[in-house]
């Protein structure tokens, strides 16, 4: 949905500046590059909970004790092992993987977009292009931000591991650098068919339920197309979002987190993690940590799209 809501609030920015009649649009590298600012921008607040859940992703795998019972738990857990900053672990992870991610997405969605007829003075094509569009530009985003995705699941769930397992990267960089060297470069891109299987869920499940969600609140009379209505489309959107992509992400955080034992990995894919989380810890296990994902992704998406509008127009009056 980041991409779809790019693409609209950057058209709502130039509509919004009629007072400065030389400007028609602006320019699709801009966009892609505000994209990724506003995702990069909303990751410096939600990066705690990111962090939350990883770690509760984490607990109690294989059938051990879990380590964090609710997401307070995990919270007061890791304050107290590793101070308040330990919630931004994996920080610059994060914020290289909205670089990555965001901006791929985005731009590759622009771009089809106006392929299929959905540019400026153009009709949108259906709903259901829209978001096989969207499906395929998360697809691609997913791609290109796993090497930074691989960084971040292993940052932020160090703090966890027994002081002689750490991993210790310094940053995002050093971990990249790090993972090359000592596992190979293909390891940037371990668990890379889970996480595009996650990106396509997010998409179509976003853009399908953020569509639906706007429309009826919409039709209700009491809410008008602003701000207000983005934000509680985005908070249902992400409901829906969180209860269909939990799953996929769980395999994905544990098979980028796996370590090879003995020559072997942990697990042979995502489907064999997800059967094995079933079999040994219950099948709700596939919702752990829903939710701060839930509480990251609604305010991740508002926090985007309110970043965004802001860089439009800061652009509009101030630049072109």
């Amino acid at each position: 949905m980041a991409s779809s809501t790019a693409s609209s609030s950057a058209n709502s920015g130039s509509s919004t500046t009629s007072t400065r009649p030389v400007l028609t649009t602006i320019p699709n590298g801009v966009k892609f590059l505000f994209g990724g600012m506003s995702g990069m921008g909303a990751t410096l607040f939600v990066q705690p909970l990111d962090l939350v859940k990883n770690r509760m992703q984490l607990s109690g795998k294989e059938g051990q004790a879990k380590e964090h019972r609710t997401s307070l738990h995990a919270v007061r857990a890791i304050v107290r092992a590793e101070g308040l900053l330990g919630m931004y672990n994996g920080l610059s992870a994060g914020l290289l993987r909205q670089a990555t991610y965001t901006t791929t997405r985005l731009g590759t969605y622009t771009a089809l977009m106006e392929r299929a007829g959905g540019g400026p003075g153009s009709p949108p094509p259906p709903f259901l292009v829209k978001a096989a569009l969207g499906m395929v530009a998360g697809a691609c985003g997913a791609f290109v931000g796993t090497p930074a995705e691989v960084a971040l699941i292993r940052m932020t769930s160090d703090g966890r591991l027994p002081v002689n397992e750490r991993r210790g990267y310094k940053n995002v960089f050093n971990a990249l650098i790090r993972i090359t060297r000592e596992e190979g470069l293909l390891t940037l891109w371990r668990g890379c068919i889970p996480t595009i299987n996650r990106a396509v869920v997010v998409n179509a499940a976003q853009l399908a339920s953020y569509s639906q969600a706007k429309q009826f609140l919409l039709s209700t009379g009491y809410l008008s197309d602003n701000i207000g209505c983005h934000f509680c489309a985005s908070m249902l959107s992400g409901l829906v979002t969180t209860a269909a992509s939990m799953p996929v992400d769980i395999a994905k955080t544990r098979v980028q987190n796996m370590k090879i034992i003995d020559g072997k990995p942990e697990y042979k894919n995502g489907m064999d993690v997800l059967v094995r989380v079933i079999r040994l810890e219950g099948v709700f296990s596939l919702w752990k940590g829903f939710t701060p994902y839930y509480a990251r992704l609604g305010p991740h998406t508002v926090l985007t799209f309110i970043f965004l509008e802001q860089l439009n127009s800061l652009y509009l009056h101030r630049i072109a």
